[in-house]
Formats: C-alpha cells, structure tokens, sequence
C-alpha cells in the first residue's frame, strides 16, 4: 500500500531521500498538465517540453533540504514558484537569442479563457509581479500560485493560511493593479501605489 502524500511530505521534510522516488509519481499528473498548459503554444522543437518542465521544477523541488512541506497544497504551490523561475529563465535566453519568431512562450489560464504569452510578456510579468511582491506580497503569491501553478482560490488559501475571500480579494486587487502596471504607456520606473 502506498503512504499517503502529507506523509511522504513528512518523510522528505525530515531528510528521508529515500522517498524522493514516492512522491513523483504522487503528484506527476498534476504537475505535467500544469507544465502542458503553460507550453501550449510553444513551437514544437523548441528546447524546453512539457517532461523538461515537470523534472525540472520537480529537480529543484525534491532538493531543497531546509523545506517544511505541510500539505500537497503547498507542495504545488511551491512548484508554481519553481517553474516560474524556470520559465522566466528560459523566456530570457530565447529573448536574448532573437529566434522565437513570435512564438508564444507559455499559455496562462486564470481562471477564464486560456491566453498564450510570448516571451518579452513574460519577462514583463515576471518584472510587474517582481514590484507587486514589493510592495503586497502576499497578492504576488495569490498572482503566482494562480498564474504558474494553476491552483484553485481554496488551495492557494490553504498554502497562504488566509480565508478563501481574503484570496479572492488579493487576486482581483492584484489583477487590476498588473492591468494598469503593464500597459504600454506605464514605464519601468512608474511606481503605483500598492493595491489595498
């Protein structure tokens, strides 16, 4: 019989490397159709792919050694971190390379209609969201763990231990502000006011 997520969680949290090897195939669904909807769009040989994405993010996950894993929550809410950081490095490189032809780089889903994103978006994202930690972070997170997780209000609330109105508050707040933060009109040195 397999051992429950939390407990495996438990076990990784405590040093037990053994169990890295449990708790992929726990959660590999999860985080291949996070990392599918975030590659949809992507040119076909381009050189980072769904599999790339998961093991990746999973990679850095699993080697963190001074990580207190509390639930499968936060264990996908982290993972949201880590293929940020990850996409965003790639948007860079392929940015700097001058060979996406306009590819979109990632698909976002928040909540509505899917949105593909190229490159020079992404890393404007990632620089708005970058501001935003500054100046509200925990509505960054609720942006992140929506945007590059794909988690739903009641988990990002069980990740951030906040009520779930609390989480839809910040996210709504937090969309609006990126709104007028990203318009073409706003400069990088435009600082608004932080969303309330």
């Amino acid at each position: 019989m397999s051992q429950p997520f939390t407990a495996l969680l438990d076990d990784l949290t405590g040093g037990n490397r053994t169990v890295v090897d449990a708790v992929l195939p726990q959660v590999y669904d999860e985080l291949r159709d996070l990392a599918r909807r975030k590659l949809h769009g992507e040119r076909p040989n381009h050189t980072l792919n769904t599999t790339a994405l998961v093991h990746e993010a999973y990679e850095k996950l699993v080697q963190q050694d001074r990580m207190t894993w509390k639930n499968r929550a936060h264990f996908m809410g982290v993972a949201a971190l880590s293929m940020r950081r990850i996409l965003i490095n790639y948007a860079h490189k392929r940015n700097a390379q001058k060979r996406g032809g306009g590819a979109p780089v990632a698909t976002f889903e928040d909540g509505m209609a899917p949105r593909d994103v190229q490159a020079e978006e992404l890393i404007d994202l990632d620089d708005a969201l970058k501001r935003l930690e500054q100046l509200n972070e925990r509505q960054a997170k609720v942006v992140t763990y929506r945007f590059f997780g794909g988690l739903m209000q009641k988990e990002i609330a069980e990740v951030l231990d906040v009520s779930v109105p609390t989480v839809r508050h910040d996210w709504r707040l937090a969309r609006a502000w990126l709104s007028r933060e990203m318009r073409p009109s706003s400069g990088p040195d435009a600082q608004k006011d932080a969303p309330k």
